[in-house]
């Protein structure tokens, strides 16, 4: 590890539990404690406890900051409400690439305007991000990058929401919907968000009491049965469910309409950062697709093998790669030519060796965010 790595306020915490760290955009983060197939089966099966903290906060207040930042990202603003939350993309204005993939809460509670927005990057590509909307924003709305202020823990799984009632925590909450408790004499901003596919949550809390929000976690999530886990199990759960991760998945190489965010996209919108682009790709038609990789033998795909058809032409490359521990085969995303359909049989060079694989439709495995 490099001196220069960023540090979640909970960093402490995982060197004491014995985590195998890693650098990750810049950050010094647990990869996995007890191992990731242990750690994936506890977020399916009971709980598990996450920090992401490497992930970005930035705010964009002033009068005028959501129609500012409804002008710059791909989804319509206009379809949430306050105290909600959306996915969404940052695009290239000229080429329609994906800058970074985000969620935005609208209407950040306890902001001195209603319209002030709360926006949770990648952490590799925030500072991008940042700097893109402030060249951009207009007088009397500022960006203020905060990601030394905030740490954020996920706890996610079917026995999530017990996990909060036991710390005091406890919340209704539609999926990407978010409100504001008090805890430790702070604020701890709860959303009904996650990236694995199960029930669970974020929050979003002070870096100065975020040890001790961890303490109290980790103590309820230990007592349910679940453990913490690293992203490599986070890696792992979100490919199971298909959903693309900027770098591999979604890149300035890589448009919305490719990766199948399309439904991400506020089509109808006057505009947004590389609206020409992606209308006129949209109505011709991509020339490649991401689909979904079902191993039917021992082949594990992995990022940048290449996908042959029947006949052994070239028609694409895999993106993202894993061995899925719930099915016990390897699954993967590739980005593949319109002429593969759902249900081809292809082939993926793994190391030299044929694999056979079949094209399906994400997820993988049935999902129960909602």
């Amino acid at each position: 590890m490099t001196d220069d790595l960023l540090h979640s306020p909970v960093h402490h915490r995982h060197v004491e539990l014995g985590a195998r760290m890693a650098e990750f955009g810049g950050w010094e983060m647990p990869i996995q404690y007890r191992g990731v197939v242990e750690e994936h089966t506890a977020v399916r099966e009971s709980v598990g406890l996450f920090d992401v903290s490497h992930l970005g906060n930035v705010e964009v207040v002033g009068p005028g900051a959501s129609q500012f930042v409804n002008g710059c990202f791909t989804n319509d603003l206009d379809r949430i409400g306050t105290g909600q939350a959306q996915y969404t993309l940052c695009c290239d204005d000229a080429t329609g690439g994906v800058v970074d993939d985000l969620i935005v809460y609208q209407g950040q509670i306890g902001a001195e305007h209603g319209d002030d927005l709360h926006l949770v990057p990648n952490a590799a590509n925030a500072q991008e991000v940042v700097r893109r909307l402030r060249a951009a924003a207009p007088a009397g709305v500022d960006v203020l990058d905060q990601h030394r202020d905030f740490a954020i823990l996920a706890v996610q799984g079917p026995k999530s929401a017990a996990v909060l009632d036991t710390v005091g925590l406890g919340v209704d909450l539609d999926y990407m919907a978010f409100t504001q408790r008090t805890w430790a004499d702070g604020r701890v901003v709860i959303c009904r968000t996650g990236y694995t596919g199960e029930h669970g949550y974020e929050l979003v809390a002070p870096a100065g009491s975020a040890a001790a929000l961890w303490d109290e976690l980790l103590a309820a999530v230990t007592s349910y049965g679940g453990q913490p886990c690293g992203l490599g199990a986070r890696d792992t759960l979100r490919t199971e469910m298909g959903y693309p991760l900027h770098g591999q998945d979604l890149s300035l190489g890589i448009t919305p309409v490719q990766a199948r965010c399309g439904w991400a996209v506020g089509w109808s919108k006057p505009a947004f950062w590389g609206r020409d682009v992606l209308v006129a790709e949209r109505e011709s038609g991509p020339a490649r697709l991401l689909w979904g990789l079902r191993a039917e033998d021992r082949g594990i795909p992995r990022p940048h093998m290449t996908v042959r058809d029947g006949d052994g032409t070239e028609v694409g490359e895999v993106t993202s790669g894993t061995f899925s521990p719930s099915l016990r085969i390897g699954i993967g995303l590739a980005l593949l030519d319109r002429t593969i359909s759902d249900g081809d049989a292809v082939t993926v060079d793994v190391r030299g060796r044929p694999s056979t694989m079949r094209v399906v439709k994400p997820p993988f495995v049935p999902t129960h965010v909602k």
